[in-house]
């Protein structure tokens, strides 16, 4: 899996259900068996533990990796086998004082990461992995790379947070140094580059955005250095806020991202100049600039005209063009 570029996650699940197959199958050897097993292991999975379609989909996908790619067997017909059923959900959508009452209700870092998810319409592990030089001050951008699909993509730097977050990459700064005067500093790379770059994981452009409290040991070489922090750390600070607000809805960190695209459509932005910030098709077109963020986040100026028009967003879309216009 490694060879082929997938992801931690994906080799992580893989392994998960490769495991549980075997130890369905009374730890009988992949080899032994065929489409009877997988088949009997699938239905199992759709009528007894009642998983959702995406989850039985992972399961066959790692055992069809298994078969084909491991023991370069091709697996035949698996017959009628028994699919969950693929529901459609509707994506958890706050309005707009919702979203405001769930930040209030945030402090310092975990309401930064929060901002910046609403904001620019982050995935959680986007922003987490976020390092220094991916955030562009001057022209307003953050650089999302490697997000889903292993796809780069550019979003805008909401107004709101700017100055904050200045403010915590200054701190950030401090600690790193402080890292560096007692030998460490060090901060994992991606793929190769710590072998072709050895010194540049101790630079500060290639730094965490949002590094963890306690340094973390590379198993490998014993260098000590900073990863970035952990998911549950968010999720655990946006559950509390959401529980605080008395907001009824199952609202999660991803809820702020189909938030994002809801209220920029609803300023009257078109799909077409929303969809590059929200994903990576279109991104070449519109560069990343084609749309302001929420009016929860923006500048003064922009959250003032999207107010006094706020019957009217057609109007107001053209006041913060002319506010903007570069």
């Amino acid at each position: 899996m490694q060879s082929r570029h997938y992801s931690r996650r994906t080799e992580k699940s893989y392994c998960h259900w490769i495991k549980r197959y075997v130890i369905f199958n009374h730890m009988r050897h992949p080899k032994e068996m065929g489409e009877t097993e997988i088949n009997t292991f699938l239905s199992h999975l759709a009528l007894k533990r009642k998983v959702s379609a995406s989850t039985q989909n992972q399961a066959l996908s790692a055992i069809l990796f298994l078969y084909r790619h491991v023991l370069k067997r091709d697996v035949g017909d698996l017959g009628d086998v028994i699919r969950a059923r693929k529901a459609k959900h509707l994506p958890v959508v706050m309005t707009r004082e919702e979203v405001r009452s769930v930040l209030d209700r945030m402090k310092g870092e975990t309401r930064l990461i929060a901002c910046l998810m609403y904001g620019a319409g982050l995935r959680i592990s986007e922003c987490l992995r976020l390092r220094v030089h991916d955030i562009d001050f001057k022209t307003n951008q953050i650089v999302v790379r490697n997000g889903k699909g292993s796809k780069d993509r550019l979003t805008m730097l909401p107004g709101r947070a700017r100055e904050p977050l200045q403010d915590h990459l200054e701190d950030v700064k401090r600690l790193h140094d402080c890292d560096l005067a007692d030998g460490y500093g060090q901060v994992q790379m991606p793929y190769a580059l710590a072998r072709k770059y050895p010194n540049a994981g101790r630079f500060w452009g290639w730094q965490f955005v949002f590094p963890q409290k306690n340094r973390w040991v590379n198993s490998e070489t014993g260098e000590q250095g900073r990863h970035h922090l952990h998911e549950s750390v968010i999720q655990k600070a946006m559950r509390v806020a959401v529980q605080k607000a008395g907001i009824l809805k199952h609202a999660t960190c991803h809820s702020l991202r189909h938030s994002f695209a809801t209220h920029v459509l609803e300023a009257g932005y078109d799909i077409r100049t929303v969809r590059p910030q929200w994903c990576t098709r279109m991104c070449s077109i519109a560069g990343g600039r084609g749309c302001k963020a929420p009016w929860i986040l923006c500048d003064s100026v922009t959250a003032a005209v999207y107010r006094e028009n706020s019957l009217c967003v057609h109007t107001a879309h053209e006041k913060i063009d002319n506010c903007f216009r570069v």
